[in-house]
Order: structure tokens, then C-alpha cells, then sequence
């Protein structure tokens, strides 16, 4: 049996899983699915077409599921999907996709977002992540999973972020970030590895040294990073490192780095 405060709204329509609380003065639009075992506090907004998984914990003044901050959106049918185990705190802004982007804004699993976070249209957050305070993720944006985004941090639209990568708070982020990799800056630079994070993610030793013996592979020898990458992944095996030189291959905005 769910636990509905008699002052909040739901609109018709809406499916309310077993166990969810939904606290003081909330709205919950007609569209709106959420999963059993969820929590929404007060003052909280839900609209539009709105999926939530189960055993979320959405705090007050959170708005999911408004239109998208974009120009272009013209009144389609978009969605906002939303995984199981995320901590979303207060002032937090999702907003669907967009036709343009493929119609959905997806959020994964036992993810972290702290206060007045923005996911804008489109966007698309992997498992067990951590944003900061104001991180601002723009439109299209692709996040891996075991993200770390530092407070008061923007990411331009259409920026990939890898695996187990860190930004520093206070960057800017105007270019895609690899996996494994620690960036900091205005504009944001590579700064080597999340070394930490991998130590924490990885028992096995020998996989973190194959990533560092690529890094510098890629970016320390002087050669083009993409044929330096190219090359590994012809002759690697290491599932962390084909991913990452994978990555590498694949980036649309390029990567910020400095040549030693």
C-alpha cells in the first residue's frame, strides 16, 4: 500500500507502483509511471511522459519530465525513463528527449544527483554515477558508467564521457573524456588517469597497468592519438583496453589533451 499525502495531485492516468510515498503538495502528471518502493518528496513536479524505476528516492522541488529546454521541441511525443536505486536531491532538473535526439532521455541505475543537477534532452547516464552540485549536463550528452562530475561543472552538448572517468569540479567540458581518465580545467584537459577509481574498481593489477601502458601509448608518444589507438586495438586482448582504444577511434569532438 502506497502513502499518499492527502495534498498532493495525481492526475488520472498515472500508475503508482506498491509501497511508494509521495510526499506534501507534489503533482503527478497523467503519464507518469513510477515503480514500487519509490519515495518523492514534497513539492515535487512530474510530468509529461515519465518513467521511474523502483526504489528511487526523488527529493523535494525536484522537476522530471518538463519539456525540453530546446526551441526545436515542437509539442512531440517525448520521454524520460528513469532506472532503479537513484538518489535525485533537491532542485534537480530532467528533461525528456527531443525528436532530434531519438525521442528519450534514459537514466540508468544507483545513481547519485546531488542538488540543482540539470539533465537536459536527450542525455544518456550509465550505472553508478556521481554528480555533483549544479552539474549540468546539456543536451545529448553520454555518460558511461562510475562517472564522477565535480560541482559546478557544465558539459557541452553532445560531449561523451567514458567509464570510471573523473571531472574535477569547477571544469568546463567541451570535448569527449575517455574512460579511466581524470579531466580538470576551464577548458577542461586530461590529467592522466582516476587512478583511485580504478584501484577501486579493478582487482586485478595487471588491468590497470594495461591501461597506463596505453595511455602513454596514446597520448605521450607524439604520434596521432587515433592511429596510436588503431594500432593497440589491433594487438590488445584486455577488455579495458579495447575500450578505451575504442573511445579514442570513435570521438566526435576530440579530446582535450596537451602533448608532452
Amino acid at each position: 500500500m502506497s502513502n499518499i499525502h492527502k495534498t498532493a495531485i495525481i492526475e488520472k492516468g498515472a500508475i503508482i507502483g506498491e509501497n511508494v510515498t509521495i510526499g506534501a503538495y507534489t503533482t503527478i502528471g497523467s503519464q507518469v509511471v513510477i515503480g514500487k518502493g519509490t519515495t518523492v518528496g514534497s513539492h515535487t513536479v512530474i510530468e509529461g511522459k515519465t518513467t521511474i524505476g523502483e526504489n528511487n528516492q526523488i527529493f523535494s522541488h525536484a522537476a522530471l519530465g518538463t519539456i525540453p529546454q530546446d526551441l526545436k521541441f515542437a509539442g512531440e511525443e517525448v520521454e524520460l525513463i528513469i532506472g532503479n536505486n537513484n538518489k535525485i536531491r533537491e532542485f534537480t532538473l530532467f528533461n525528456p528527449g527531443t525528436q532530434g535526439g531519438g525521442n528519450i532521455t534514459r537514466i540508468g541505475d544507483n545513481n547519485l544527483f546531488m542538488g540543482y543537477t540539470h539533465v537536459a534532452h536527450d542525455v544518456i547516464v550509465g550505472n553508478h554515477c556521481v554528480f555533483a552540485n549544479v552539474a549540468t549536463l546539456a543536451g545529448h550528452v553520454e555518460i558511461g558508467d562510475f562517472v564522477v562530475v565535480g560541482g559546478l561543472t557544465p558539459v557541452h552538448q553532445f560531449c561523451k564521457i567514458g567509464s570510471h572517468a573523473m571531472i574535477a569540479g569547477g571544469s568546463v567540458l567541451t570535448q569527449d573524456i575517455p574512460p579511466f581518465c581524470l579531466a580538470e580545467g576551464n577548458r577542461a584537459v586530461l590529467r592522466g588517469l582516476n587512478l583511485n577509481g580504478l584501484r577501486r574498481r579493478f582487482e586485478n593489477r595487471a588491468d590497470i597497468d594495461a591501461i597506463k601502458k596505453a595511455y602513454k601509448q596514446i597520448f605521450e608518444s607524439g604520434n596521432p592519438i587515433v592511429e596510436v589507438a588503431k594500432e593497440i586495438l589491433e594487438n590488445s586482448t584486455n577488455e579495458q583496453v579495447i575500450e578505451f582504444a575504442q573511445f579514442i577511434i570513435n570521438t566526435k569532438r576530440g579530446i582535450p589533451f596537451t602533448r608532452k
